[in-house]
């Protein structure tokens, strides 16, 4: 079995890249629902950079004041409700936002399993580029235990996974510090580029997530490129 990997290679609209992973996730629900009748998809991950937009997880729909939400949005960005769990983020320009979307019992995991390797691929990834990551108390994977660099939020319906990690590689923190991220006051983001890796693209990131995923996959033997064009 192959990973499929969806990159869009432009900045992308929050409510797009939604679409698309709410597709690709009915299928594998609707397989579960009537195996006979409909077939399976592979595994899949989408990788985007959007266009900036910060979204609230399921612990703060309905909870954000219209007066919070004309301060983030007063700079630009969008405001969007999200099904993931976390609280408030910010999503942009210059950060890997990677959706990996499967049924968890095809690969043995069970949701607790499913976060704990989610933040491991993230891990595994900085490691790439020489830059060191940790987990903490806190969620999220971390360069320190002050600065966070992802993201981390998942949605999982009848073990069929959607949205995921936001890893910041080149974003601008600006966007960041009109957040308590996490409802940490003393905490602040970092970035690959804050940290010492210049140079590289979110999409080259994106590849290297993509195929260390692969390998943290039971089942998968590796990674297969598809287009948008592919999601019907």
């Amino acid at each position: 079995m192959l990973l499929r990997h969806l990159h869009l290679p432009n900045l992308t609209r929050y409510t797009h890249a939604s679409k698309l992973q709410n597709t690709l996730a009915s299928h594998l629900l609707a397989h579960k629902a009537k195996p006979a009748e409909v077939p399976t998809i592979p595994p899949t991950v989408l990788t985007a950079q959007f266009h900036p937009v910060y979204t609230c997880g399921r612990r703060e729909v309905g909870a954000v004041t219209a007066e919070q939400k004309q301060y983030l949005t007063s700079t630009g960005a969008e405001f969007q409700e999200a099904l993931r769990g976390g609280q408030t983020t910010f999503h942009g320009p210059g950060q890997l936002v990677a959706y990996p979307i499967l049924d968890l019992k095809r690969h043995g995991l069970s949701a607790r399993c499913y976060v704990h390797m989610l933040e491991s691929v993230v891990m595994k990834t900085c490691a790439h580029y020489g830059i060191e990551t940790r987990r903490t108390e806190n969620p999220g994977v971390w360069f320190d235990d002050d600065q966070k660099i992802c993201a981390v939020g998942v949605h999982l319906r009848r073990n069929v996974s959607s949205h995921g990690i936001g890893l910041n590689v080149t974003t601008d923190l600006g966007w960041l510090d009109r957040i308590v991220g996490c409802g940490l006051e003393d905490k602040r983001a970092t970035s690959l580029e804050a940290v010492g890796v210049k140079g590289k693209s979110v999409e080259e990131v994106g590849k290297i997530f993509a195929e260390t995923l692969a390998k943290e996959l039971q089942g998968v033997d590796g990674v297969e490129e598809m287009q948008e064009s592919d999601v019907d």
